[in-house]
């Protein structure tokens, strides 16, 4: 499913140094062509898929005022994130927390599991 203004993906809000992650299909063969059972591909250490939303990254602190008096103004800043919407992400399958949305499967990986992106291969192309 691709991200359009008019689906329910658009209304979605990854929190953090979140990446929303649609898994590729594994491929569920072997080199020699024997069929390998849904348990076994799951089961693999890094994974790969498509980035399909990506959170405001890490928040940075701000600087302390020296007037206290003042009323503070909350601002909050952020450091983005390097992964990107259409990325192909290679990442760490055990931090991944799997869910289900509008009958398509997802994972959400914190950055720090994110090992490689890809952007030849983009999904919105």
């Amino acid at each position: 499913m691709e991200l359009t203004p008019d689906n329910r993906l658009r209304s979605l809000i990854v929190v953090g140094d979140r990446v929303l992650i649609r898994p590729k299909s594994p491929n569920d063969r072997t080199h020699s062509g024997l069929y390998l059972p849904p348990t076994v591909t799951e089961k693999e250490q890094v994974q790969t898929g498509y980035v399909i939303k990506v959170g405001p990254g890490y928040p940075i602190p701000s600087a302390m005022d020296d007037e206290p008096w003042k009323e503070i103004e909350e601002n909050i800043k952020y450091m983005p994130l390097q992964a990107k919407e259409g990325d192909l992400a290679i990442y760490l399958q055990r931090n991944a927390i799997e869910l289900e949305y509008d009958g398509e499967k997802y994972v959400i990986v914190p950055q720090a599991s994110i090992l490689m992106l890809d952007r030849t291969e983009n999904l919105f192309e």
